[in-house]
């Protein structure tokens, strides 16, 4: 009886052990189980012969299957930065170099034959043929020494979209812009399986359509074209027309602060550059101004700013013998020499000045005899006003073009006939505005030196002046400041205006100073060896739209694409080419209604 007992409870224990089991896989089955897979998966998958269906979504992949004999770099830039969801994958496999020798070697003897043939026959020559030659024979050179690779290039594009008539449009945008390119792709018929699983991140190329491409060729697909240029500090300058990203950007984070701006009139030149002014003000930029059209006018008074306005009615006053304040031991002994330099430069193009020919060479009105006396003669009118070299005899009351005139005019030598050019400074119809102590205050965050109301005789040498004088200011307290040159190329006419402007380029980043260079005149800028030069050392440019003339110079210079070259004549006011550093990228200026209230001065035109 017990042994029949404990039998029973056994078996009672498994039936209520397996009951469990069935009712915990029961519960499992109801439930489910969630995984990442479920997570991620779509809800179901529909293969067709031209597209498939992934849940809701609908996509088509189509391949590349031919190219044009030759192609550009970035030509793969519209399709990867097009308003679309697509996916691209690019095979790229090695091919043995003797492989490729010896295949080359029999195609090109066959290409030689067809053509001897032809010869023989009386058939006119085939363009065709030749080239066809020619580019093995040069790939043969290459391959041989060892400057070219060669490889198997497999390119598939998968698109996606909600419903088909959709996914039909945005096939036709891509095969659009392949088309412009001369490149034929074909959707993947009967293969969409194959070509939804190539371009998906597994790294299996299923459908394996390859076309042969050296290194060069290769390079050319590139996919990284979208330069991003936002940084977590700086300013905004627009909108990336590339990726519609912001174009965020600090120009004191490069290796120098400088900019240039070149576009034709209209094209909204100076209010990107009143833009970016305001905006830098905003993070504790002091900005410094040169302004010859009377532009910046509304602005400065918008902002609180001071506006100096120069002219022979004028009360203004800025004497170019004035000395900086520095306090670096070694600026402050340079400080008279340097000053004399600047000076010597200003007054020849104060007494007729060293124009560029149309040779480009300079053409100097001093003789060499004419240049030491008037070296004596500034010495000397220092010396007597008791500043020397010493750096404590610097904070004297400097001497004025007066001292100079009295001193060459008492002098041996050309000095006398030097004095008489220069009376017109002093007693003469110029006289005032540059031949007496200064007193001008820039102690303001924005200033504004307007020259509009000078005789254009005197243009150049008052913006020579200016810059003279906020170069004194900037070396002496050092801080970060921004100087703006509107119409660069009034300087750029003159060989020693040009100089000290390539001057301050050049050495503007030891003083944490951002020059900015804007100019219309782009063939006159760039003919110049200096106008080039201001251009190599700025790690900012700004291109706008341009005259067909100018767009020839600027590609050359700064290596545009044949697309660049394109739009950079058809650019719509507010746009152009932004680079910075290695990178450049298509921006649109933008500015709020408050901004642009502040900024422009034509009700009819935001852009002017």
């Amino acid at each position: 009886m017990t042994a029949k007992k404990q039998a029973v409870t056994a078996a009672d224990i498994a039936a209520q052990a397996q009951l469990q089991e069935e009712i915990e896989v029961q519960k499992a089955f109801e439930t489910g189980v969630t995984t990442l897979r479920d997570l991620i998966s779509p809800s179901s998958i529909e293969i067709h012969s031209s597209y498939f269906r992934l849940g809701t979504k609908y996509g088509r992949t189509l391949y590349v299957y031919g190219y044009p004999r030759s192609i550009y770099t970035g030509w793969l830039s519209p399709i990867i930065n097009i308003d679309e969801v697509i996916d691209i994958s690019m095979y790229i496999y090695p091919v043995d170099t003797t492989v490729i020798m010896k295949n080359l070697g029999k195609k090109v003897t066959q290409l030689e034959a067809n053509m001897s043939i032809n010869s023989e026959k009386g058939k006119i020559r085939d363009p065709e043929l030749e080239a066809a030659i020619m580019d093995a024979e040069e790939l043969r050179d290459k391959l041989q020494v060892g400057a070219e690779k060669f490889f198997r290039f497999g390119l598939y594009v998968t698109i996606y979209a909600d419903s088909l008539d959709e996914l039909q449009f945005v096939q036709h945008k891509i095969e659009t812009i392949f088309g412009q390119q001369m490149v034929f792709s074909k959707v993947a018929s009967s293969q969409q399986e194959q070509g939804m699983n190539s371009t998906m991140p597994q790294c299996t190329d299923q459908l394996q359509i390859r076309r042969n491409m050296n290194t060069g060729a290769i390079s050319t697909s590139f996919p990284f074209t979208s330069a991003d240029l936002t940084q977590e500090k700086g300013i905004l300058y627009g909108v990336n027309m590339h990726n519609n990203g912001l174009v965020i950007f600090d120009r004191f984070s490069l290796e120098n602060a400088n900019m240039v701006v070149f576009a034709k009139s209209g094209a909204g030149k100076s209010f990107t550059v009143k833009l970016e002014a305001l905006r830098s003000m905003m993070i504790g930029t002091e900005i410094l101004i040169i302004d010859p059209e009377n532009e910046y006018q509304k602005l400065s008074d918008a902002v609180g700013g001071s506006y100096i306005r120069l002219s022979l009615n004028s009360d203004v006053r800025i004497n170019p013998f004035d000395l900086p304040k520095v306090v670096d031991s070694e600026d402050a002994e340079d400080a008279l020499r340097a000053n004399l330099v600047t000076l010597h430069g200003l007054f020849r193009l104060m007494l007729g000045g060293t124009q560029l020919g149309a040779n480009g060479q300079p053409i100097t009105m001093l003789t060499a005899n004419e240049e030491a006396d008037l070296d004596q003669a500034l010495i000397d009118t220092y010396a007597r006003a008791g500043v020397t070299s010493d750096p404590l005899t610097h904070n004297s009351t400097p001497p004025t073009i007066i001292n100079l005139y009295d001193t060459l005019l008492h002098m041996g030598g050309s000095g006398p006939q030097l004095a008489q050019r220069l009376r017109k400074y002093t007693t003469g119809t110029f006289a005032g505005i540059f031949s007496q102590q200064s007193n001008v205050d820039i102690n303001n965050q924005m200033v504004v030196f307007n020259i509009r109301d000078l005789e254009d005789e005197l243009r150049p040498v008052a913006m020579y002046i200016v810059l003279s004088h906020v170069w004194n200011i900037v070396r002496a307290q050092q801080k970060k400041r921004m100087l703006i040159v509107d119409e660069a190329w009034q300087l750029m006419k003159y060989e020693d205006s040009a100089n000290f402007l390539f001057s301050l380029a050049k050495r503007a980043r030891k003083y944490f100073l951002g020059l900015t260079t804007i100019t219309q005149d782009v063939e006159d800028f760039m003919s110049s060896k200096m106008g080039r030069a201001i251009v190599a050392n700025s790690s900012m440019q700004l291109l706008l739209k341009q005259s067909s003339s100018a767009v020839d110079v600027l590609s050359d210079v700064f290596k545009l694409t044949e697309e660049e070259r394109k739009r950079l004549a058809n650019f719509p006011v507010g746009q152009g080419l932004f680079f910075a550093g290695q990178n450049h990228v298509h921006i649109q200026i933008i500015a709020s209604e408050t901004e642009e209230s502040l900024i422009t001065t034509n009700p009819g035109d935001s852009r002017k």
